[in-house]
């Protein structure tokens, strides 16, 4: 009989499947991604509602790298992973205790003649879980589990401003190549008018070597311009989750470095209370402290023992014995002050914390505003300015044109005016970072954009690599 109850038992039973994982595997699989995916296509499909027309695109806007990376990202494939054993440990904590069966059989060497010498007892012990202990730890593993769910969505969240920072620092390069290479023809051309100049004894050596040197460092610039592209490019490809052989050859639009509201559209005090109440991090420490409670309120349980019911049947040399037993533990030698005072110091340094994040996050805030409208002043300051140099070279043309000005005038005007258009670029990317830090404070796009799509335990990539 108790042969078939394990038998009976152990085919209910989860088998072990082992998983190895393969270094080689996993780095081949890395190499073919590639944003031709038809799963992604699917994935962008099914978090736009809409169906994608030509595959691949032939340029990605920001919304549709940012739902790449979402589907590539090898960080929240950690992310939902832990959440996945935060949701088993709910599980975990609403499972009941077994009963535990005994049984002893004995055999009695000196029975009197005529009786039988076996004693055989079976006895089951049957735990009673009391003070509603089972509830509170399915109550504080559920909290957990909510803190996993939130950061999973600050991870996603973390994904995307990743993708944006490097998008910016990718467009400011490309921006700076473009003009540099214009500015470096300009410089050129002015080299060749000094040098005329210089046979003709119009100008002084000094004057030549200093075209010379200014020449050479737009061609410096040039040069770190594009190694600053090339390694941009890569980590671009980085964040989406993709090799760059994988991205080089794909056409990027990168509309969204025009956009930038005025500090009056974000709303100061909305954002803050966005903040200060609503980003996920700050949302994970409530639920963490609701969590603390939780164990809190189970310490205190813990002081009533658990009741354990010992039903049992003994068979003692032809007579039949029942039995039923209770047992406890009596709380003579302490009645769990330790785990308690441990739980409520938890419970304290987790409002503290809580507290701090919040504090922290209002600084975030402030700091992120401050900047944006720094950089938004500076934006003006650089537009103005090349505005100007717009007007200079439109003048010198028109000199030139008249015959009022030689060539040299208006090559100086274009080298001029190229300085200037640098200015206004790394004045829009610093304009654009410091728009970046203010949406990484409140964690929501501000500017006009895709929002950010709510992030699943499972991977869109799940089914296709065959993962658990």
């Amino acid at each position: 009989m108790l042969c078939g109850l394990l038998a009976g038992m152990s085919a209910g039973c989860v088998p072990y499947v082992a998983r190895r994982v393969e270094p080689e595997r996993t780095a081949a699989a890395f190499a073919a991604r590639s944003l031709a995916d038809p799963g992604l296509r699917r994935f962008i499909e099914e978090q736009r509602g809409e169906t994608v027309g030509a595959w691949p695109p032939p340029s990605w806007d920001f919304g549709r790298l940012t739902l790449a990376a979402l589907y590539f990202s090898p960080d929240l494939d950690v992310a939902r992973a832990q959440l996945a054993a935060a949701e088993a440990a709910v599980v975990t904590a609403g499972q009941r205790a077994n009963p535990a069966l005994a049984a002893t059989p004995e055999w009695v060497s000196n029975a009197p003649a005529g009786v039988t010498p076996w004693v055989l007892s079976v006895a089951l012990d049957v735990p009673l879980t009391t003070a509603g202990k089972r509830t509170i730890r399915i109550a504080e593993a559920g909290n957990l589990s909510e803190v996993a769910r939130l950061r999973l969505g600050d991870e996603a969240w973390q994904v995307r401003s990743r993708l944006r920072v490097r998008l910016v620092d990718l467009w400011q390069a490309g921006r700076a190549e473009a003009l540099l290479l214009r500015q470096d023809t300009a410089a050129q051309e002015r080299m060749r008018l000094l040098d005329a100049r210089f046979a003709n004894g119009e100008a002084a050596r000094l004057e030549v070597i200093l075209g010379r040197r200014e020449r050479e460092r737009v061609a410096l610039a040039l040069g770190q311009a594009r190694e600053q592209r090339a390694a941009a490019l890569v980590r671009v490809a980085e964040a989406i989750g993709v090799s760059a052989p994988a991205l080089a050859g794909d056409a990027i639009d990168f509309g969204f470095t025009g956009r930038l509201p005025a500090e009056a559209e974000l709303g100061t005090r909305a954002v803050r209370a966005q903040a200060l109440l609503n980003r996920p991090d700050i949302l994970a420490a409530l639920a963490e402290y609701a969590a603390s409670e939780a164990a809190l309120q189970l310490e205190v349980a813990r002081q009533y023992p658990d009741i354990h019911l010992g039903p049992g049947y003994t068979f003692d040399k032809g007579s039949n014995q029942w039995a039923l037993g209770v047992a406890l533990a009596l709380p003579l030698m302490n009645r769990n002050q330790g785990p308690i005072a441990e739980a409520e110091a938890r419970r304290r340094e987790a409002a503290a914390r809580f507290v701090a994040l919040q504090a922290r996050v209002a600084g975030e805030v402030d700091e992120a505003l401050a900047g944006y409208r720094g950089a938004l002043a500076t934006l003006g300051t650089a537009r103005a300015l090349l505005a100007a140099d717009d007007a200079a070279l439109a003048a010198a043309a028109r000199q030139f044109t008249a015959g009022e000005a030689g060539r040299s005038s208006l090559v100086d005007a274009e080298v001029a005016r190229g300085a200037g258009a640098l200015a206004f670029v790394d004045a829009q990317a610093k304009a654009q970072r410091a728009l970046g830090r203010v949406e990484d404070a409140v964690r929501r796009p501000l500017a006009p954009a895709s929002p950010l799509p709510a992030v699943g335990a499972s991977g869109p990539r799940d089914a296709k690599e065959g993962r658990p």
